[in-house]
């Protein structure tokens, strides 16, 4: 009996040992329907979906760039069109210039128009004496040659004045 005794010791010391129930982790379709989706799983489509939102992002960033791009190009023709329609007015403008302000056709309109003529008495100031006050003489031209060098000297002034408007100070 002792060896019997023993063994039912031994069994009940097994037993005693062993819980109750055991859960074992088990396989099989349920298991993996519960389970859900996998970490891993996730991360990858994260990981694709940033990809692509980065792919997007530089895309329209190029796109932006593009459009500021011919913008800008269009504005620069834009702007060359009228800086040659302004040179050109500007060209225009000082032969019209020019043509108006000429002192013969202004004398002529004087003359038909207005019934003006060149004045024959001439002032002269006389600086070369010694004296304090200045001597002030009336001469008449009575030539017609002193006319023609009024008129001449007139053209040349007008000439003085069309050569300091075609070439402007800087």
């Amino acid at each position: 009996m002792d060896a019997a005794e023993r063994s039912r010791e031994r069994r009940d010391e097994r037993v005693e040992q062993r819980s109750s129930f055991s859960v074992v982790t088990g396989g099989g379709l349920d298991a993996r329907a519960r389970a859900g989706v996998s970490p891993l799983f996730l991360q990858r489509v994260r990981t694709v979906v940033v990809c692509a939102l980065v792919f997007i992002a530089l895309g329209a960033c190029r796109v932006a760039l593009s459009t500021a791009t011919v913008s800008a190009l269009q504005a620069n023709v834009t702007l060359r069109s009228q800086i040659k329609e302004a040179q050109t007015l500007n060209g225009d403008l000082q032969v019209e210039k020019s043509v108006l302000s000429s002192s013969s056709r202004i004398s002529r309109i004087a003359t038909q128009n207005y019934g003006m003529s060149l004045s024959t008495n001439r002032e002269v100031l006389d600086l070369s004496s010694g004296s304090a006050s200045a001597d002030v003489t009336s001469t008449e031209a009575t030539s017609a040659g002193d006319a023609t060098a009024t008129m001449a000297n007139g053209d040349a002034a007008q000439s003085v004045t069309d050569a300091d408007v075609a070439s402007p100070e800087a």
